[in-house]
């Protein structure tokens, strides 16, 4: 899959007078192995301190390592089963379903994994930071702690 993950069409984006919308979630978009609706950000709608998509893995699909620097992020499982495996050397598990929500905090090292190989994972995604994915840097699992 192409990480196309700027490619943010500002033309979905409605203005009515400071409420903005985009209807339908907006195009998708790709980036590190997850499908993401549009969403919001700064770089559509011009927030600062806030952004939020739908993500979706694919049937099998993993969303490699990495590291959120600097900001924290809420998801909200809407559909399927996922497993983080977390911390230093992504030694730690946790599984989570639909209806769980999840915190990372910022600079946990974690890759998250879609349990199904026939059904996507749907999820709402909320960070406390308006650059979507400008601030995760890749993560290796065999780095020392």
């Amino acid at each position: 899959m192409k990480d196309d993950k700027d490619n943010v069409q500002l033309s979905a984006v409605e203005d009515h007078d400071g409420i903005l919308t985009i209807r339908g979630g907006g195009p998708r978009r790709d980036w590190n192995g997850i499908h993401y609706k549009q969403g919001m950000s700064a770089k559509n709608v011009g927030t600062t301190k806030l952004s939020a998509n739908i993500a979706t893995i694919p049937p099998g699909g993993v969303a490699t390592a990495h590291i959120h620097v600097g900001f924290e992020l809420i998801l909200y499982i809407i559909e399927g089963k996922v497993r983080h495996e977390f911390g230093p050397g992504l030694k730690q598990v946790l599984e989570n379903e639909a209806g769980d929500f999840i915190y990372i905090k910022p600079g946990v090292p974690h890759e998250v994994f879609n349990m199904s190989d026939t059904e996507p994972v749907v999820a709402f995604v909320a960070r406390s930071s308006a650059a979507e994915w400008d601030d995760i840097i890749p993560y290796d699992r065999n780095q020392p702690a």
